[in-house]
């Protein structure tokens, strides 16, 4: 069952507040594309990020994309999915992990699984 705190808030709790922006602030110290601001938007107890696609690789003309889905678990656990956007799915990439190293995952993203 889903005992954490964060992973059983409401989307308008003080709790989801506290969560975005606690990623909010995570991301503004992540390695790629530093110059653009990310987007992070609840959906639900979840969290997706979106931004800017620099690299032009998923979007030619450097629209908005989404980057990564946060969702939470058991026991202060969560997974990290990332886009397929050929497919237009999200793929789990890490499950039942504690948010700070997803969080170091995501920000450094040395396989560009989540940055395009």
């Amino acid at each position: 069952m889903n005992t954490s705190k964060a992973a059983a808030a409401p989307a308008s709790s003080p709790v989801a507040d506290f969560m975005q922006h606690r990623l909010e602030r995570a991301l503004r110290e992540r390695v790629r594309y530093r110059y653009v601001q990310p987007l992070v938007l609840r959906e639900g107890n979840s969290f997706r990020i979106q931004s800017p696609c620099c690299s032009r690789n998923v979007d030619p003309s450097g629209g908005v994309i989404d980057i990564a889905l946060l969702v939470p678990g058991a026991a202060q656990r969560w997974c990290l999915s990332a886009r397929d956007h050929a497919r237009g799915a999200w793929v789990p990439r890490f499950q039942d992990e504690p948010l700070d190293e997803l969080l170091d995952v995501l920000c450094v993203d040395n396989e560009r699984q989540f940055w395009p």
